[in-house]
């Protein structure tokens, strides 16, 4: 899973990015302002953290997100080939909009995120616009010559999807079959990207209140709950100093201000949910952990995740609940009180599950 994180200039995307990947970049790093840095975040699980204490073992895996950090967006970038092939290359877009306020970082008119929304929005759909025109244009030609029902269901969408533009509606809002989904995937088209908006909002006594009610005081309840997107809020400035604290200071300090956990952990989750993505794991002596597979996948997909042989040897999945499983104290148990179940092949694994995989390689 690779999202993008995207946003005009300063509003805090790079540092989010540096936060978000404990990425440390040297400064020559940024001498070339078009090019992508590409990190790794892991996605905070408490239930994995509980199961390792269950078992103790020598190893705990975390699920990871990979972020891709991109210059600041607008028309003249989406011209660049490098800027655009780095931008379609990732499955999700993270924009970061800047809701606070400091006279040290420069900004173009007043701080207002729904503005900035309806900006890069309109950049991205003029970019995919553009792409659509020239493609049906050929696909045209190609009618022309030959006409295949392949070709005219893909024309009849190009043309659906031009509509839609015009209308200045995403892709992503487009109803569309999983037929035509394939037909139209290899073009990667921006706006058709699911996308999280992160409000970066300033520092305040009243962090913890704040942070909740930013999406609704910028006004943008109605973008976040659009398809295929959604709105969180962070306070960069926070998360930066959380960044170099141990887990007991980090603790103390979010209690501080009303908090239980970092901005940071919800954007991750946000934007590992946004993809319909959930964790199962796997949990023994040797190793505890989560493996990612998309909402709706079946046992022999989940077994696949681990390794391509068990899908292609797949017999039954030893089934249990993470919460079952603790609350048992062991699998034997489990399997005693008969919360362990055996699963088939077309088993839907479920978010929190705990597998073992039996197979006949």
């Amino acid at each position: 899973m690779k999202t993008g994180i995207i946003g005009l200039p300063q509003v805090g995307k790079t540092s989010l990015f540096k936060i978000l990947t404990r990425a440390r970049l040297e400064e020559h790093a940024y001498s070339n302002p078009r090019e992508a840095h590409i990190g790794v975040a892991r996605v905070p699980d408490e239930r994995l953290e509980r199961l390792s204490a269950l078992y103790s073992p020598k190893k705990t895996t975390f699920a990871t997100v990979e972020y891709v950090d991109v210059a600041a967006i607008g028309q003249e970038a989406l011209k660049e080939t490098a800027f655009l092939t780095s931008l379609r290359n990732v499955d999700a877009l993270i924009h970061v909009l800047r809701a606070f306020e400091d006279e040290s970082i420069p900004h173009a008119g007043p701080v207002d995120p729904l503005r900035d929304v309806k900006s890069v929005e309109f950049d991205l759909m003029v970019s995919d616009l553009t792409q659509i025109e020239k493609r049906i244009e050929r696909v045209e030609k190609d009618l022309k010559k030959q006409r295949t029902a392949d070709l005219e269901r893909e024309h009849a969408l190009l043309l659906r999807s031009k509509e839609a533009l015009e209308k200045e509606q995403p892709l992503r809002e487009l109803e569309i079959s999983p037929e035509e989904k394939k037909l139209i995937r290899g073009f990667m088209f921006l706006s058709q990207k699911p996308i999280l908006y992160a409000v970066n909002i300033g520092e305040s006594a009243s962090l913890g209140a704040d942070l909740d009610a930013a999406v609704s005081r910028y006004k943008l309840d109605d973008v976040a709950h659009r398809p295929n997107s959604a709105a969180t809020a962070i306070c960069g400035k926070v998360e930066a100093e959380l960044a170099e604290m141990d887990d007991a200071e980090a603790a103390d300090f979010l209690a501080s201000y009303g908090l239980h956990e970092s901005g940071l952990v919800r954007l991750i989750r946000k934007s590992y949910e946004l993809l319909g993505l959930i964790s199962f794991f796997t949990a023994g002596e040797d190793e505890c952990r989560a493996w990612t597979v998309p909402a709706g996948s079946k046992a022999p997909q989940a077994a696949g995740a681990i390794h391509s042989d068990l899908e292609h040897h797949f017999i039954r999945a030893e089934s249990i609940r993470w919460d079952n499983l603790l609350d048992a104290g062991s699998e034997a148990a489990a399997r005693a009180k008969g919360t362990l179940r055996l699963e088939g092949k077309e088993y839907v694994v479920q978010d929190g599950d705990v597998l073992h995989i039996r197979h006949s390689g």
